[in-house]
């Protein structure tokens, strides 16, 4: 059989378009341009096998992604022109750095010939590959046809393999529609790193040694929450998750604790097993001593040793390294440690903590008419607001990935469309964005993506005429010199319904209850306006100090 020539070969963004469904690509989020043109005539063809939902801002694409990738654990991708394209994607791109989430940015290029010339060309950036690798963990570019089949292959190694953090690709205009024949490019096979059986061991030994033992668990154990609890339940001891954890452990389970208790415990625990988290709170803020001994789990060999060598390290994927460290602690101990003192601790901290919750009104009847209204497994996507500050200890999480923040990065404005790929990504699952007037003006354009391609993400906008987070801190500060913090708002009820979404306005809790048991049951995206006052500030229990070390 002869080589079919050139002109009939397949173009290399049509390479691409075959490896991205290769490796599970089903939806690409994407704004489309000149520079990727020839890549959106080879997306054509497959529309009967990837979806194509095009939003309204690249900004918007990338966040879809980002949403998407957090929702499920699995890979996602996005697609945008060059040069300003691929800017209006970066705080995406970073938050997605900052949260180890596997997303795929695929970008245009000027033509190659032209690319560090510095001609001026159209959407030219002076290194855009360099500004790229300096947000993912891994980004190259397609220089020919047969090059797009293995860098996928690369791509999605990285992004399986390591630490899932972002990757990215770019390709040429002048290269996308050249034509070539190449190999096909299936995913390659993976391996995990090995287990240490001596360390596996000695973990169980010093856990049930332990006199009070914590577990901390972040976004790297979402994987492993099948085997959490009963880890937790074999050793006696509390579970704790901020943000990225959360729902590792349903909050209803009695040794579950969310970070204002584990505070109040940290100065008598001393033994610490970090599963998939930086432990840069305990280590930076609460305080770190000799007392406190350390056992990390984690897949990135640099994190384990970031702050401090611990006592002992597994580098290995919590899914793998927790059932073997629990089936460990039960061939020791076939009953779990009697740890009566440290339990009624924690029952009578649980109460602190609900006394203290409930001080912090209307959040705490807000945030129960929405844990009330959404089922176990709807997702909840915490934007900068003051709602979402007080969620991430006051709102009960149930099952893994149905939390979504933003970690570290603190992304205004990125949780309505984060909060649509998760719902592209999970169409099973109820999603609300929890929304300030500020942050949900940043990405109010993808109402329109939402209409267009009918996601049903419920929008809260909580409205209280001001940057909220910023009025509150200037006013501690700099008593009376509040500047640039009040804001004009749109009627948002009447907005909603100008794009064509359903929108309700709701005055009190019991009001946003029955609102939202009417949004969720409407198949489509709707909106709930809920006016609302200054409200009490949540920072005490979210800003601890340091209760032991130097």
């Amino acid at each position: 059989m002869t080589a079919a020539p050139a002109s009939h070969a397949p173009s290399c963004a049509r390479h691409l378009v075959d490896a991205l469904l290769a490796h599970g690509i089903d939806t690409l989020y994407c704004v489309p341009g000149v520079q990727n043109d020839h890549l959106f005539d080879a997306l054509y063809d497959v529309q009967d096998r990837m979806r194509i939902i095009h939003t309204r801002h690249e900004q918007g694409a990338a966040y879809m992604a980002l949403g998407a990738a957090m929702a499920t654990g699995q890979p996602a991708a996005y697609c945008v022109v060059p040069g300003p394209g691929v800017l209006n994607t970066t705080a995406a791109l970073s938050t997605a750095y900052a949260l180890n989430a596997p997303v795929l940015a695929l970008t245009g290029q000027i033509p190659q010939r032209h690319i560090g010339r510095g001609y001026g060309m159209l959407h030219e950036l002076p290194d855009q590959l360099g500004l790229l690798r300096s947000l993912t963990q891994w980004a190259d570019r397609i220089r020919a046809p047969h090059e797009a089949g293995p860098m996928v292959q690369e791509a999605f190694r990285h992004l399986r393999s390591n630490r899932p953090r972002p990757v990215a690709l770019e390709c040429a205009i002048d290269v996308w529609g050249r034509r070539g024949e190449a190999p096909p490019a299936p995913p390659l096979e993976l391996t995990s790193p090995a287990l240490d059986p001596a360390v596996l061991d000695k973990a169980a030994q010093r856990l049930l040694e332990a006199r009070c033992p914590l577990i901390i668990v972040g976004g790297g154990a979402q994987e492993a929450a099948p085997w959490v609890g009963p880890l937790a339940e074999a050793l006696g001891a509390p579970v704790m998750s901020a943000r990225m954890g959360r729902g590792v452990l349903d909050a209803r389970h009695p040794l579950a604790i969310t970070p204002p208790i584990g505070h109040r415990l940290w100065p008598q625990v001393d033994l610490v097993l970090a599963i998939g988290t930086r432990l840069q709170t305990q280590h930076m803020v609460w305080g770190m001593d000799a007392g406190v001994r350390v056992i990390r789990i984690d897949i990135d060999p640099e994190e384990i040793e970031r702050h401090a060598p611990p006592e002992l390290a597994l580098c290995a994927r919590a899914a793998d390294a927790v059932p073997a460290l629990l089936a460990r602690v039960r061939a020791l101990a076939a009953d779990p440690p009697e740890r009566i003192a440290l339990h009624e601790q924690i029952a009578a901290h649980r109460r602190w903590l609900d006394g203290q919750i409930a001080q912090l009104q209307p959040q705490r009847d807000y945030l129960r008419a929405m844990r009330a209204a959404l089922p176990e497994d709807g997702i909840f996507v915490e934007d900068m607001t003051q709602m979402g500050y007080t969620a991430r200890f006051a709102y009960p999480v149930y099952r893994p990935r149905t939390y979504l923040s933003t970690g570290y990065q603190g992304t205004l404005g990125w949780g309505y469309a984060t909060a649509l790929g998760a719902k592209v990504a999970r169409p099973e699952a109820a999603v609300v964005s929890v929304s300030g007037d500020g942050g949900f003006l940043f990405n109010v354009q993808e109402l329109a993506t939402a209409v267009q391609h009918r996601i049903g993400v419920v929008a809260l906008v909580f409205d209280d005429g001001a940057f909220g987070n910023v009025r509150r801190l200037q006013q501690v500060q700099f008593p009376g010199r509040n500047i640039a913090d009040t804001l004009v708002n749109p009627d948002f009820v009447r907005l909603a319904q100008s794009f064509g979404l359903p929108a309700w306005r709701a005055e009190d809790p019991q009001a946003l209850r029955r609102c939202l048991d009417e949004a969720l049951a409407h198949d489509g995206p709707t909106l709930i306006h809920v006016p609302v006052g200054e409200m009490p500030d949540p920072w005490k229990l979210l800003n601890m100090t340091r209760v032991r070390g130097a």
